[in-house]
């Protein structure tokens, strides 16, 4: 689905990431780990086209990244749900406007839609706030809403970076939870974290390959986290 090979990235004449290799399976369920400013950010930014690596080659969907004109990328990342880490609304839109953007966008605003727009803000328990704008929004809140805003398109891949960074260790675990239940429908999750308790509470659910980034490189991490 989305394969790194021998990748590397630099920026501003200083080396971020290098000699990178990882081919995310249909199905499978990561974390990225690594001390801030290792590049988790950066890595993901390779995963779905948003960044072209300054040497190897990205493959999304069996296509290399470098032959995609922007269109062509606009097209895959519909098939690539991201949650951000500064998640951003625009706050003059209700939450649930907020959230149907992507369908907006892509012309896919029917009857049907709203229904499925409908029954995903119950999925994440946000059904009674369809109304409310984001600055009315609690941090939980937001982070709920920006997940059903990166799989509203019913996409194949989500990354998430540091999704759980800004929210209680409750609101962690209900996040963690609904990542979860999306990956054994069959999605493949990618979630960049350096909340290694989050890491140890997912191992008795899901079974998670632990990926670091260290000294520019992507490691296997041990068994002891």
């Amino acid at each position: 689905m989305i394969e790194l090979e021998d990748v590397a990235y630099s920026y501003g004449g200083g080396e971020l990431l290098s000699g990178i290799s990882l081919d995310l399976q249909p199905g499978s369920f990561h974390f990225l780990t690594g001390p801030s400013g290792s590049g988790k950010t950066t890595f993901l930014k390779l995963c779905y086209g948003a960044l072209i690596p300054t040497a190897g080659q990205v493959r999304l969907f069996d296509t290399d990244v470098r032959s995609l004109s922007r269109d062509d990328v606009a097209l895959m990342r519909r098939r690539i749900g991201v949650v951000h880490q500064d998640v951003q609304f625009l706050d003059h839109l209700p939450m649930a406007d907020n959230v149907a953007l992507p369908l907006s966008v892509s012309g896919r605003g029917s009857l049907d839609e709203a229904a499925n727009l409908k029954e995903l803000l119950g999925w994440v328990g946000l059904r009674a706030r369809a109304d409310a704008l984001p600055p009315e929004l609690s941090g939980g809140e937001r982070q709920r809403a920006a997940l059903a805003r990166a799989v509203i398109m019913s996409p194949d891949v989500i990354l998430a970076d540091e999704p759980t960074g800004n929210v209680d260790w409750e609101m962690s675990q209900r996040l963690l939870r609904l990542l979860i239940e999306l990956n054994r429908m069959g999605k493949t999750i990618m979630i960049a974290t350096h909340d290694l308790a989050l890491i140890r509470a997912a191992k008795s659910h899901v079974q998670a390959r632990v990926l670091r980034i260290s000294n520019r490189r992507l490691h296997l991490a041990g068994a002891d986290l």
